[in-house]
């Protein structure tokens, strides 16, 4: 989804980077990318896959004179106490996707990008990440890393600047966890969930009717499957109505796209004309 997200925002001409954490590559895989490094996959869109490790190295780079910042990140045990440090990998993350967005960049060269769409991880995981600035301003209170966590939680919690989409299936768990996090970004960080997306929604292909008529139809492989669908579909629709009675944002439907080799730009088909 964060793929079709991207190329939605490239054919409208905005300059797009989907940026996935903890050295994941997913989306670049399913555009033919090679992940670790800043890249254009299709015209417009970009993709970068953030290395909390190599997001130190920068922030030591930019933070501290060379030769400490080189010292530093060549040592095994401060490197083994950063990564101990609670919220440090959730704060590099968010960190390099705040950088993404600047005019004035760190990255030599690199220019900023009109949208940055994050690929965040689940439920607690990405709360982690959008709360490790003010976590980290509130407990430094003073110095560097407080005043940066407190301008990277500015821009997260500025509604005109950052939105959050949330994706779903059309299932009990998945609209559980929905329906959580809605309550846990306002509470931690913040942020009101702007769109849900219910995904991967089966056609109904059976009226009233044809419902009847398959419980009254013999027994057999064909009926039995026939009947699954219809369960189903029906199983889903249920869901979906739950999700839209108790979500705080508009939710949307995205169908089950069959033909793995046309899903992603099917979604976007279907992603451009929902937005």
């Amino acid at each position: 989804m964060a793929a079709a997200l991207g190329l939605v925002a490239a054919g409208r001409g905005l300059r797009t980077i989907v940026a996935e954490v903890a050295r994941r590559d997913d989306v670049s895989r399913a555009l033919g990318g090679e992940g670790m490094h800043e890249e254009e996959l299709a015209p417009g869109l970009h993709h970068l896959s953030i290395d909390p490790e190599h997001a130190m190295e920068l922030y030591l780079a930019d933070q501290l004179p060379s030769a400490l910042a080189d010292l530093l990140a060549s040592n095994r045990t401060f490197s083994y106490l950063a990564a101990a440090t609670p919220g440090m990998r959730e704060l590099l993350t968010v960190g390099k996707v705040w950088e993404l967005a600047q005019d004035d960049r760190r990255t030599p060269g690199a220019e900023r990008y009109d949208l940055v769409v994050l690929d965040a991880p689940a439920t607690g995981h990405g709360v982690a990440v959008l709360s490790a600035p003010r976590t980290f301003a509130q407990t430094a209170r003073v110095g560097r890393i407080a005043r940066q966590g407190r301008t990277i939680d500015a821009m997260v919690c500025d509604r005109e600047r950052t939105g959050v989409i949330v994706v779903a299936r059309p299932e009990e768990m998945p609209v559980n966890e929905t329906l959580a996090l809605q309550d846990a970004l306002r509470d931690d960080v913040g942020l009101h969930v702007e769109l849900v997306i219910c995904n991967g929604m089966l056609p109904q292909r059976f009226s009233a009717a044809n419902a009847r008529a398959l419980e009254a139809a013999p027994d057999g492989p064909e009926v039995r499957a026939a009947r699954h669908a219809h369960a189903r579909a029906g199983a889903q629709r249920a869901q979906l109505r739950r999700l839209r009675r108790r979500a705080r944002a508009a939710v949307t439907t995205l169908p089950h796209v069959f033909d793995e080799d046309d899903r992603l730009a099917a979604l976007a088909r279907e992603l451009e004309g929902a937005l």
